[in-house]
C-alpha cells in the first residue's frame, strides 16, 4: 500500500495564516506531513509526500501526481490524506470557531472508512484538547456552537462531505483533514506547541495504520 500525504497550499499562497502571523498554514502543514511520513516509514509503511516543494502546486498537478501513482500501483493500493488547517474568515481577525474534522467526497467509498478511522484516532490523540475545550469556551475563546471534534452524521458516518478538487479528481480513497482553526487564538497556541504537533501527527499516523490493518483479509 502506498500512502500519499498532501500538504495544503504553498509559501506563495495569499493569506492562509494566523492573524498575528504566528502560524502559516503552508509551513505548519509541511512540518506535520513530514512528521507523518517519517513515522509511517519507521513503522514499515511505504509513505511519501506528493508536494515536496515549498511553493504552491496546482490542484490539477497534485491530482496528476496521485493518479500517476494509482496507474502504476493500482487504485486499490493507494490512499491519500491531505493536511490542512481550517479558518472561519478571511479578514485577518481572530474568530471563535474551533475543532478538528475531516472531509470526503460525496457518497459512500473506502474514503469514508479511512475518515472514520481518523476520527477514532482523534478521540484518543486529542483527549487533552477535548478536555480543555469547555474551559476555553467558558472564557469566550470558542462560541457556544463549537465542538472539539466536528462531525456530520447526516449520512451515517462522522466526516463532512464536499466536492473539494483533490477529493473528487483523485482515483484512490482520499481524505482531507482540517486540523483546528488558524484564526482561533486557543487553537493556534495548540497547533504551535510541540505537544499539539505530536498529537496531531499521531492522530494521522494511527488513523492511517488502523485503517490499513482493518482492510487486511
Amino acid at each position: 500500500m502506498k500512502i500519499l500525504i498532501d500538504n495544503g497550499h504553498g509559501s506563495d499562497t495569499a493569506g492562509k495564516c494566523a492573524p498575528d502571523k504566528s502560524l502559516r498554514e503552508y509551513k505548519w502543514a509541511r512540518e506535520i506531513a513530514t512528521r507523518i511520513v517519517a513515522q509511517l516509514k519507521a513503522n514499515g509503511y511505504d509513505a511519501e509526500r506528493i508536494v515536496p516543494e515549498d511553493r504552491d502546486i496546482s490542484l490539477g498537478e497534485r491530482c496528476r501526481r496521485v493518479n500517476a501513482m494509482c496507474d502504476k500501483l493500482g487504485t486499490q493500493n493507494v490512499i491519500l490524506v491531505s493536511i490542512h488547517c481550517n479558518a472561519a474568515g478571511a479578514d485577518g481577525k481572530w474568530k471563535t470557531a474551533g475543532g478538528w474534522c475531516a472531509y470526503t467526497s460525496p457518497g459512500q467509498t473506502k474514503a469514508d472508512i479511512l475518515a472514520t478511522s481518523l476520527y477514532n484516532a482523534a478521540e484518543v490523540e486529542l483527549a487533552g484538547y477535548i478536555q480543555q475545550f469547555p474551559i476555553h469556551k467558558s472564557l469566550g475563546k470558542y462560541d457556544s456552537k463549537q465542538r472539539p471534534v466536528r462531525t456530520d452524521y447526516s449520512d451515517g458516518d462522522p466526516d463532512y462531505e464536499a466536492r473539494f478538487y483533490i477529493l473528487v479528481h483523485t482515483q484512490c480513497p482520499a481524505v482531507l483533514t482540517e486540523s483546528l482553526f488558524q484564526d482561533n487564538k486557543a487553537d493556534v497556541d495548540f497547533l504551535n506547541s510541540e505537544d499539539g504537533k505530536k498529537h496531531l501527527t499521531a492522530l494521522h499516523v494511527n488513523g492511517i495504520i488502523n485503517y490499513l490493518k482493518a482492510q487486511k483479509p
